[in-house]
């Protein structure tokens, strides 16, 4: 299927919203390339579903410009609508109709006749692996199958751009990883995928980009590991198999040695630069480790930085000790 989606899916300049005194969006700039998968993360009441109401159509920003897929959300609002898909953190999915039915009900909703409605029902229920449950009731589904019908029916009228509100959100670590595959296989088409979500991890395996967004403003943007690598605690740990070569690397290096298990941690963010520093060094002084490993904070350790608050992963491990 050809798709003339322009290089940048997704324009925000100065976006603000708030409901009375309460400001929600306080200037919100994104700008988010074409065929990638885009993060935001957030506390609680950070403003994240805010945000995908204003972009998908679904509420009016108080402020600010936005183009979606090369059109004006103000301007084209109903452009927008026509190229976007949207997934929210609860499943829109009937449970008194099968999972056939539902898929079925929302091509009629795009206008498909219905020998291309049928092909189009078949072929997302074999996508998703539900081919064998096409004829039952979705109120009897998984959490998991639930969520890949609610968003194979977002994907009926193949949307170029998919918002993804939370969407693992009560889902077991199996379902959760199937749905991850999934997200990787539209990117791979050539879809646009933005997802919020306070699974650290989530983010961590699947975005190409991440914001941070906390009290209605972006406060650090990038790649995870350039995210990490803001945050101090990042080091390069080297191992020996003699106790004079830690001494003599630990001489040339400075860092930390640790003569029990034969290893020095030397402080740094783990950058390419800074690698190629330290292998320089090491090479001049002829060392050899035995191993070499990169250590960088965890985007816990981030989120907690530029929030204040611990991610949703830390709260889900904390609560099942």
């Amino acid at each position: 299927m050809t798709r003339n989606t322009p290089r940048t899916a997704v324009t925000v300049t100065g976006l603000r919203k708030s409901y009375g005194d309460h400001v929600v969006l306080d200037g919100v700039d994104l700008d988010i390339t074409a065929g990638t998968i885009f993060s935001l993360l957030g506390p609680n009441g950070a403003g994240k579903t805010t945000i995908v109401k204003i972009l998908s159509t679904l509420i009016r920003a108080d402020a600010g410009r936005a183009r979606v897929l090369g059109h004006d959300l103000a301007a084209e609002p109903d452009a927008v609508r026509a190229a976007i898909g949207v997934t929210g953190q609860y499943s829109a999915v009937d449970g008194l109709l099968t999972g056939r039915e539902n898929l079925m009900l929302m091509a009629k909703l795009h206008r498909l006749g219905g020998a291309a409605a049928r092909r189009r029902a078949t072929d997302l229920l074999e996508r998703f692996d539900l081919a064998d449950a096409a004829g039952k009731p979705a109120a009897t589904y998984s959490g998991g199958m639930r969520r890949r019908l609610d968003l194979a029916m977002t994907l009926v009228g193949e949307p170029r751009l998919i918002f993804l509100d939370e969407p693992t959100t009560g889902l077991d670590p199996r379902s959760r990883r199937d749905m991850w595959q999934i997200i990787r296989d539209l990117v791979a088409d050539g879809v646009t995928v933005f997802l919020t979500t306070q699974y650290l991890e989530e983010a961590d395996r699947l975005a190409d980009r991440i914001a941070v967004l906390d009290h209605g403003a972006i406060v650090a943007e990038g790649t995870a590991a350039e995210l990490k690598r803001r945050i101090p605690g990042g080091h390069v740990l080297l191992r020996f198999t003699e106790a004079d070569a830690l001494s003599t690397a630990a001489r040339a290096l400075g860092g930390e040695a640790d003569p029990d298990t034969l290893a020095l941690k030397v402080p740094g963010g783990g950058g390419v630069a800074s690698l190629r520093d330290l292998l320089d060094r090491l090479d001049t002084a002829s060392i050899t480790p035995e191993e070499l490993s990169v250590h960088t904070p965890a985007l816990d350790d981030v989120f907690l930085a530029l929030t204040g608050q611990a991610g949703a992963d830390d709260h889900a491990r904390k609560a099942t000790r």
